[in-house]
């Protein structure tokens, strides 16, 4: 059987807001879903309800006031003939709904679908600093710390596609630790600065500000009309008083007038220590912050998107997941993006525009470094920082953001890309429809 080429056609996503005390606190994203899935459709009116036929929703912090998503095509007016299914790869959720989507187009099993991602985070999470309950739980697997010792030998032979070798106080460390706590470990690992680190927030801040007031996301951020929640002075949410309705428009963690005065003010996040003396340099500044949020994209048979008349933003090329030690997740892009370019039959100088998800800046720059590509590539438009991360939601948005880029630009080849928690990475290679 002969593979076919899967497309995006088409993408949206609500504007991401400040999780636990957000513009989105009072609203439901499952309703946030169904109206994302009908504004698809009205944009595209030649993809039909019934073309549908599977719908996956990339969720990865399993909150309870989003559960029963599979009823979002329903909810959405989409026939019961479409089915839902859900992948929980935490932060890499909707990128890998995606990619399933288009592994089953390429085999043929069927024509089109969405990826779907979600997230309401915040109320009811604990600290990211703080792992200690997991060792008082059933959560965790006192297993695992005797794997450890073991573990951290194979990573020395497995580090073929890192050019900096794991320091050995960072191949002792216990197997689970804070995503916190994995970024100043990629710090201690690559040497890195605080300054490096700040004026990449400031770069990254101020890059989606000035995308916004172009109009760059105006295909792509979708307005809703929202119930302003109101909170207590503790910043907790009054669910029985309601707040009058408004529009939510724009990115809540914005700040397009971050400097780095502003964040040498910042002292470290609580909870984080050096293993190999350091000082300490992860801030609330160059970490992405906790938001919720939608995303959606329309992914479909190149082959039916043309007997449509349609017009596809982008090709997806390649794509591939990594694996590294827990202690140093941030990096975990480094073996995705080399495993997608291999599979994709490019070289790191051939892509032109790199959304990157911007967990940490520390994160970031050490992966530019190791993949061989430029920075200058590299979320032109914003990322993370400002944008935010809430976590089902992001690899969908990664997907939607480049492709609309590429189209934008006029380039070719486009990478998304993004670290996951237990040491993970993945990475999708886009090719720009137009451009081929």
């Amino acid at each position: 059987m002969k593979a076919r080429n899967a497309v995006i056609v088409d993408g949206v996503r609500c504007p991401f807001a400040r999780g636990g005390r957000g513009k989105l606190e009072a609203t439901r994203l499952d309703e946030v879903g169904a109206l994302l899935i009908r504004t698809l459709l009205e944009r595209n009116p030649k993809v039909k309800p019934t073309m549908i036929a599977d719908i996956g929703i990339g969720h990865g912090a399993n909150q309870s006031d989003v559960a029963g998503l599979g009823n979002v095509a329903r909810l959405a007016g989409l026939p019961y003939e479409t089915t839902n299914f859900m992948t929980n790869r935490q932060c890499g959720s909707s990128m890998e709904t995606a990619q399933r989507i288009a592994m089953a187009i390429m085999l043929g099993s069927y024509d089109c679908g969405i990826s779907l991602g979600i997230e309401k985070m915040g109320r009811g999470m604990r600290g990211a600093g703080d792992m200690s309950h997991l060792n008082r739980t059933n959560n965790f697997n006192p297993r695992l710390m005797e794997l450890n010792e073991i573990q951290s030998k194979m990573a020395h032979d497995h580090f073929e596609y890192f050019s900096t070798p794991i320091p050995d106080f960072l191949l002792k460390l216990n197997i689970m630790q804070s995503m916190v706590q994995t970024a100043q470990n990629v710090v201690e690992m690559f040497g890195l600065t605080r300054q490096e680190m700040d004026a990449f927030t400031v770069r990254s801040q101020q890059n989606l500000g000035a995308a916004y007031a172009a109009g760059k996301y105006k295909d792509e951020v979708i307005p809703l009309q929202v119930e302003d929640p109101v909170f207590d002075d503790k910043g907790n949410w009054l669910a029985d008083e309601k707040g009058p309705m408004i529009t939510f428009d724009t990115d809540e963690s914005l700040r397009a007038n971050t400097t780095m005065e502003g964040l040498a003010k910042l002292g470290p996040v609580k909870g984080i220590v050096s293993h190999s003396g350091q000082e300490l340099s992860i801030t609330a500044g160059n970490s992405c912050p906790t938001n919720s949020g939608v995303s959606t994209v329309l992914i479909m048979a190149e082959e039916m998107a043309l007997q449509l008349g349609l017009n596809p933003l982008t090709r997806i090329v390649g794509w591939a997941v990594g694996g590294v030690k827990q202690s140093i997740m941030g990096v975990g892009p480094v073996v995705a993006i080399k495993k997608a370019l291999k599979h994709a039959g490019l070289a790191a100088e051939q892509i032109d525009r790199v959304e990157f998800n911007e967990a940490f800046a520390a994160q970031v720059i050490p992966t530019l470094k190791e993949t061989g590509i430029s920075n200058d590539k590299v979320n032109v438009n914003g990322g993370s920082l400002g944008i935010g991360h809430p976590i089902g939601a992001t690899g969908a948005r990664l997907l939607l953001t480049v492709s609309h880029e590429l189209r934008r630009s006029g380039k070719r080849y486009g990478l998304a890309t993004q670290c996951i928690g237990a040491g993970q990475g993945i990475a999708t290679i886009l090719e720009n429809v137009d451009a081929a």
